[in-house]
């Protein structure tokens, strides 16, 4: 019998009260929720292959039954242990097993077990004539239990939860879908299904989870099976109209239409101009002014490289406001970006008479409420800050544009409640949120489909490209060395260590290696040390010291990652190099390389390393094109991780992938967008809207109907 998708989760045979509060640590309550919980893998349990037929390097899945089993300590792993299993077929086939950080196995396998493995072979090093599947995926399956669940069909294969196996939770997912109707209300319009060819919603999700046995085991284990591209649309579409609604409301509201081409205004552009602009910046820059001059709100993304000159953009931007009678609020997720960025207003914009205020948490009482009572009155006509601007108590007299910068470092409501201060005076704020994290086009088409997109892809002249090179630590002196030649020259440095004080993972800390540098290493140079539990004051005057090359090199943490500009650092010395990502690596790099004078980026690194942080050291040796490295940094951690704190997960996706699917999301945007701008389709968009569960509304941000 048909069960509603609301229905507990503990009530399906084979999950229970027990297993109902793993899945609920999960965010999985109900039926709805359990069948969203989609397989990652599928095995071929129809034809597993025969150990006489397996080739090295290849990936197999093999039925076999355990002969023995036995846990080895050795020097190098004296915490654990390397597990060695040997297995049978059914062919009578012999094949070798090890398990590294195998002592769990311990005492767990026994003779005459029948186990599903699968897993790569290699060629045993010690015995090259012979095979063996290394770290191999296994499961009991005792021979009482077996079920069609278990052999006979293409299984899929879950990620456990808790104590929650991947077997018991295929178990517990046959008896779900047994609970659903083939027919079940479906989210998608159905001329648009049939249009593209889509099965229903409940056929999608049955033959997900458990595919017919003519399906294509290389469709179900690359996501290209008709029943999974149905289910990837879906999720890009739900996703897709959330965002067409919120670009469709915010257009709907009222922005000051900012004059732009009188004489005077073109004058004050041309005041503040420190250098001559690029044809990438003219080109965004009109792009910008486009936008400004209309009554609705922009709503723009402005990515550029490191040293492409945004903030010159959002500083011409911000004057355009301010010639307009309007205050701009630029906000920066640190301390040290807001100082940086309010040094270099000051210095461009303050010798025009345009008045700049610096507004962070480390300001004093006194200092606070004074620069809080200039931007209440507008004598403050930019004002810089991090989240303090979005305090209750920051009010502006007339706030009319908004910059936002490293935008994926702040959460959708904090951006908002800075709109917000401009709201109260009756109309929406223009905003331009700006990153120096080149974002490749399928994500920023996820992540930020409301926004409009402007790219800076051209650095200014002068530039000289940064040589990159990996060494490892036996070669420190003579590193060391080729600094000291930097410094003699004029020049200075960086040293970057990836945590402030010692700690259990034997890393090198920038508090500990600063004294060891001072004296030992460079004893006749001036040193500074800038790391992030320093008070803002702190900060402000060790960058102060080495902007005036006082301190000929700055040891550190990736506290300079964003917003230092000493254009007379020419050298980078990244120790652990291979513990930092692509993202951070380049942004690093980009402290220096901004004058004219040749730059060099070290990166230290062990001589073994895994094959993930290989590739991203042999990436930053052979470009430095940030859109480059952008691309390898997805390919190499996925979309989920790309912006560190910002999961696939929180964006609703169980199945989709922005990367592997982008056709699929291209699509599914131009079929949201169509359907919230077509006014004949608007009982199509409301029917679409009231299907949605209230989960998936807010999951979606769907529960406003535009």
């Amino acid at each position: 019998m048909a069960m509603s998708l609301t229905t507990e989760a503990r009530m399906i045979k084979g999950v229970g009260p027990q297993r109902a509060q793993l899945l609920a640590e999960r965010g999985i309550s109900t039926l709805g929720d359990l069948l969203g919980y989609l397989p990652f893998r599928y095995e071929d349990r129809i034809h597993f292959s025969k150990v006489k037929d397996i080739q090295p390097n290849g990936t197999y899945t093999i039925r076999a039954r355990v002969m023995s089993g036995q846990a080895i300590r050795t020097m190098r792993f004296r915490r654990d242990a390397i597990y060695h299993l040997l297995v049978q077929d059914e062919a009578g086939g012999l094949l070798p097993c090890k398990f590294f950080h195998g002592g769990y196995l311990e005492g767990r396998l026994k003779p005459g077990q029948l186990l599903i493995l699968h897993g790569k072979v290699e060629i045993d090093r010690l015995r090259p004539a012979r095979l063996e599947m290394i770290n191999p995926q296994i499961e009991l399956l005792n021979s009482d239990e077996i079920d069609s669940t278990e052999v006979g069909r293409i299984v899929p294969i879950y990620e456990a939860i808790g104590t929650f196996s991947s077997k018991q939770i295929r178990r517990a997912m046959y008896a779900a879908v047994q609970l659903i109707d083939p027919r079940m209300p479906d989210v998608l319009p159905e001329s648009l299904r049939r249009r593209l060819g889509y099965p229903s919603r409940g056929e999608a999700l049955i033959h997900t989870h458990f595919p017919e046995p003519t399906e294509s085991l290389d469709a179900m284990n690359t996501f290209r099976s008709p029943a999974q591209q149905r289910l990837i649309f879906e999720e890009f579409f739900l996703y897709q109209l959330s965002l067409g609604l919120d670009r469709r409301a915010t257009r709907k509201e009222n922005a000051i239409a900012f004059r732009v081409r009188e004489d005077r205004i073109r004058e004050a552009l041309k005041r503040i101009l420190p250098f001559k602009p690029t044809e990438a910046q003219k080109r965004v820059l009109a792009e910008i002014v486009a936008d400004l001059e209309k009554p609705a709100p922009m709503n723009r993304l402005l990515q550029g490289d490191v040293g492409s000159g945004k903030t010159i953009i959002a500083l011409q931007a911000a004057v355009i406001a301010i010639e307009n009678g309007t205050q701009t609020a630029l906000m920066a997720p640190t301390e040290i970006l807001a100082v940086q960025h309010f040094l270099s207003a000051r210095r461009i914009l303050g010798k025009a008479g345009y008045r700049v205020e610096l507004l962070i948490s480390g300001l004093k009482g006194a200092e606070k409420q004074a620069a809080l009572e200039r931007i209440k009155s507008g004598q403050a006509q930019l004002v810089i800050g991090t989240h303090a601007l979005i305090e209750e108590n920051v009010k502006f007299a007339r706030l009319g544009f908004v910059a936002i910068d490293e935008q994926h470092r702040f959460g959708v409501m904090q951006r908002k409640r800075l709109m917000d201060k401009a709201a109260s005076h009756g109309h929406a704020p223009h905003v331009l949120v700006l990153t120096a994290t080149p974002i490749p086009r399928t994500l920023s088409l996820t992540l930020y489909g409301d926004l409009d997109v402007s790219v800076l892809d051209e650095l200014p002249p002068g530039r000289t490209p940064i040589v990159t090179r990996v060494t490892t630590e036996p070669h420190l002196p003579g590193v060391w060395e080729a600094l000291r030649r930097e410094v003699a020259a004029g020049h200075q440095g960086y040293i970057v260590y990836p945590v402030i004080e010692e700690s259990k993972l034997e890393l090198k800390a920038a508090i500990d290696e600063y004294e060891n540098l001072s004296k030992e290493v460079f004893p006749k140079l001036k040193l500074g040390l800038l790391h992030g539990r320093l008070s803002s004051e702190e900060k402000d005057e060790v960058m102060q010291r080495f902007h005036r090359n006082e301190a000929q090199i700055l040891v550190t943490t990736t506290v300079v990652e964003v917003g230092v500009d000493v254009p007379n650092a020419t050298v980078m010395v990244i120790e652990h190099a291979e513990r930092f990502g692509l993202a951070q690596l380049h942004q690093l790099r980009g402290r220096i390389g901004r004058g004219a004078q040749k730059s060099h980026c070290i990166l230290v690194a062990p001589f073994r390393m895994t094959d993930e942080a290989r590739a991203r050291l042999d990436t930053m040796v052979c470009t430095s094109n940030g859109f480059d490295i952008a691309e390898a940094d997805l390919l190499l951690r996925g979309p989920g991780e790309f912006f560190g704190t910002r999961q696939s997960g929180e964006l609703g996706f169980h199945i989709a992938n922005p990367i592997r699917d982008k056709e699929l999301l291209e699509l599914a945007r131009q079929e949201a967008f169509a359907l919230v701008e077509g006014g004949a389709q608007r009982e199509e968009l409301q029917r679409v809207l009231r299907m949605l569960p209230g989960e998936w509304q807010r999951r979606y941000h769907l529960a406003k109907v535009g």
